[in-house]
């Protein structure tokens, strides 16, 4: 037990980070984008040794996603700003129709990258392993682009990954997860209370 931290120190760093990392975006930091660049960088490394595969590739996306969405916050920041330097703190909705168009997106999202798993990978959970990660990669271009229920998606992939990290037996990971899970609630009403709704771009 003395020896589970100092042996699982790589895990601990990214779970630590993580929690920087959720706070960040509740708060609209742009600066969440470098914390959850580390913070995803190191779990490229812990999912690999745990041959959860779909969960490596996410977080490789989510360090390419860190670059893009820091240059897409600090960009309109620069545009933004009030007199006080200020980030302005707003949010947008998700149409109907977006939304269809997500969903479909996340379904054939999940059965590529299940089927991929199962083919030619040793994972030991492809179809699980899959689910998150597909609704990850719209969750987090939605956050990328400020929509609000990108909140109400996180809160699936929360819940479903603790019990995916705690089978794998990555509990640190797993308590993470559950952290994610409770903030994610506490994200969606502090956006949908406290700050500003703005009007969706047609064109995006």
């Amino acid at each position: 037990m003395l020896d589970y931290i100092p042996n699982n120190w790589l895990e601990w760093f990214g779970v630590l980070t993580g929690l920087l990392y959720i706070f960040l975006e509740i708060r609209q930091r742009t600066s969440m984008w470098v914390i959850g660049f580390v913070s995803s960088f190191v779990f490229v490394i812990v999912f690999f040794h745990s041959k959860l595969y779909a969960d490596m590739v996410l977080n490789v996306y989510y360090v390419a996603m860190s670059i893009y969405g820091f240059w897409l916050w600090q960009n309109s920041r620069n545009v933004t700003n009030s007199a006080e330097n200020e980030e302005e703190i707003t949010y947008q909705n998700v149409g109907l129709l977006q939304a269809g168009l997500l969903f479909l997106i996340s379904a054939v999202s999940y059965l590529v990258i299940a089927s991929v798993l199962h083919l030619y990978t040793d994972s030991p959970v492809p179809y699980g392993d899959a689910f998150p990660t597909a609704l990850s990669l719209i969750a987090t271009w939605m956050l990328a682009k400020k929509y609000l229920e990108q909140w109400l998606v996180w809160i699936v992939v929360n819940v479903f990954s603790v019990g995916l990290f705690t089978y794998r037996g990555l509990y640190p990971t797993a308590f993470l997860f559950l952290v994610y899970g409770v903030l994610s609630i506490v994200g969606y009403l502090k956006w949908k209370t406290e700050y500003k709704p703005v009007m969706n771009d047609v064109n995006e």
